[in-house]
């Protein structure tokens, strides 16, 4: 098994929840955050591009979160 080098969003504060992102040797994207590190979301470079451009043109306004 190999080991992810993580790395946190400049735009994650100090002291507030973290989004962290590792590349994979096969060049997946994981995703994951400071207060549950143990779910892991793996995407492509293209998906999360896409979803990157969805949330900055406003396409996520609106949407609440809620726990499982």
């Amino acid at each position: 098994m190999f080991r992810l080098d993580w790395r946190k969003s400049t735009f994650s504060e100090e002291a507030s929840s973290c989004v962290y992102l590792a590349v994979t040797g096969n060049g997946k994207i994981r995703l994951r955050e400071s207060d549950d590190p143990d779910v892991i979301l793996t995407t492509t470079p293209a998906a999360l591009r896409a979803f990157i451009r969805g949330a900055k043109a406003g396409a996520l306004d609106g949407i609440q979160g809620g726990g499982a």
